[in-house]
């Protein structure tokens, strides 16, 4: 249930200091779309933001200078909810490939023709969803915990927003895999389970994946 609300489950205490949130997409999470998921070291972007990513032995960048870009889709086809709507998931996706492509334009020049010294790159949003936000230290105190659990029951919890990406860059003549990248991004926070995402929840998100596109610079975060 990829585009739907997913509260954290009350758990003991000592579990609870962990919290139930994390800043990087597990292997649960990955969607499949990738062809192969192996070799993925967890690092940090350009920005400093965490990403999974690997990268082909002898791969550099700078030995491509024009790109074939597949626009970013939907894996798998997303399911709105009453937090994520239709209308919400068609604007982060026109905004998001607009703010990639612009992106990656100005390091390479955009083609349609595989050849020499080209990179394709194929990618996808595999997830938007909330989730409650994770326990707090001050609130493994039993009667606080009791508290939390009936904020969680009746959707008045703060909750977080994410977005999931995944990417395969690969040279556009042999198709060899150069670089692959799984990425999650926090958004901006909302104040309960009714209060809906909108893409200015996510901006800022798909505004930073844009830019570690721009900077991005083989063997460099």
């Amino acid at each position: 249930m990829i585009y739907s609300t997913k509260p954290c489950a009350l758990l003991t205490t000592s579990v609870l200091l962990a919290g139930c949130s994390t800043n990087r997409a597990t292997k649960e999470q990955y969607s499949g779309f990738l062809k192969d998921y192996s070799g993925l070291q967890d690092t940090v972007s350009a920005t400093g933001q965490p990403i999974s990513r690997w990268i082909a032995p002898g791969f550099n960048i700078a030995d491509y200078n024009k790109l074939i870009y597949n626009p970013i889709v939907y894996f798998p086809t997303p399911r709105p909810g009453p937090q994520v709507s239709q209308d919400t998931l068609n604007k982060v996706l026109a905004y998001t490939n607009n703010k990639l492509e612009q992106s990656l334009k100005s390091r390479f020049t955009l083609t349609k023709t595989p050849g020499p010294h080209t990179l394709v790159i194929r990618s996808a949003i595999t997830a938007v969803n909330t989730s409650n936000e994770s326990m707090q230290f001050y609130e493994v105190l039993p009667i606080a915990m009791v508290l939390a659990a009936g904020q969680v029951a009746t959707g008045y919890r703060t909750q977080d927003t994410n977005i999931y990406f995944e990417a395969e860059v690969a040279d556009a003549v042999t198709g060899e895999v150069k670089m692959k990248v799984v990425r999650k991004g926090i958004g901006r926070q909302l104040d309960n389970a009714q209060q809906p995402v909108t893409l200015s929840t996510l901006k800022t998100v798909i505004d930073s994946l844009a830019t570690d596109a721009r900077l991005f610079n083989t063997g460099k975060p």
